[in-house]
């Protein structure tokens, strides 16, 4: 360029412009202070984060665990009995592992509908209640612990008519899928409840259950992340980012650490959340 001015010079004379004119302007009368002062403290407004960081370690709010209270405290005797067949089903065990019952999914969604997330306390539950586009979340009038009351309830009457009286539980492997597939496809039809809404949540909590921190009562001895080899909640994967084609070496940790190390209560319960993890 002929004035001697090149694009980079351009740019780099906006930037500085720019910051310039971000600086706070003094009142009248005050001390002035350098443009590296006012950077190095923040612009001159806001508290000075020299040093050490503004956090301190183990500040944070603890997850709400699951009651450990024995048996279910949401689900009946037969809606337990439905939910342990039907999550089986979902995630049967196998040559690589336990299922969804050894992994406790059952307590799992038990305690979720006992909790807020059953009781849709943080969700807009009004209405109006047009049927949904499929592009749309949940948008049922009934909550999710409604839901699977009514759900199993409707399911287990359906069942029995066509069964002689045998509950959906008491059914053969084969015909539980068969219920299970018609539900998902909506083929099957009950008073009240949309089936295939109620497929949609039992399939989602399932899933949560198996893979979600055992500190909320699924996923039991981390048998969902021995499975996929998910490392958990290690807060330094540092030294495996390059580790390409090589398996993991290092047993999962939930955020309460992991059996073997984290020390606990009479009850078999971590003492405390927040232990920190080294091996």
């Amino acid at each position: 360029m002929k004035n001697g001015l090149s694009r980079r010079g351009l740019l780099g004379a906006g930037l500085a412009a720019g910051a310039a004119g971000s600086l706070p302007l003094a009142a009248p009368g005050a001390p002035q202070q350098s443009a590296s002062q006012q950077s190095a403290r923040g612009g001159g407004t806001g508290p000075d984060i020299r040093g050490d960081m503004p956090w301190q370690e183990g500040a944070a709010d603890a997850p709400m665990a699951a009651d450990r209270r024995a048996g279910y405290i949401y689900f009946t005797a037969a809606e337990a009995a439905f939910i342990e067949a039907a999550v089986a089903r979902l995630i049967p065990a196998d040559e690589l592992g336990g299922g969804a019952v050894e992994a406790a999914v059952p307590f799992f969604i038990d305690r979720q509908l006992d909790g807020e997330y059953g009781h849709a306390t943080r969700w807009y539950m009004q209405g109006p209640w047009a049927p949904p586009l499929k592009t749309q979340g949940y948008q049922s009038r009934m909550t999710p612990a409604e839901v699977y009351r009514a759900a199993i309830s409707a399911i287990d009457q359906l069942v029995g008519a066509r069964h002689g009286g045998v509950p959906f539980a008491k059914l053969p492997p084969d015909q539980q899928d068969a219920v299970l597939k018609g539900l998902e496809s909506n083929e099957i039809t009950i008073e009240g409840v949309d089936t295939k809404v109620f497929f949609t949540l039992l399939l989602q909590n399932t899933i949560e259950g198996y893979f979600s921190d055992p500190v909320y009562g699924g996923n039991k001895d981390m048998i969902g992340w021995k499975l996929i080899g998910f490392p958990g909640a290690r807060y330094d994967q540092s030294p495996f980012v390059e580790q390409h084609g090589k398996p993991y070496p290092l047993p999962p940790v939930g955020i309460t650490g992991r059996p073997g190390w984290t020390p606990r209560d009479q009850d078999g319960q971590p003492k405390e959340v927040g232990t920190k993890t080294h091996v």
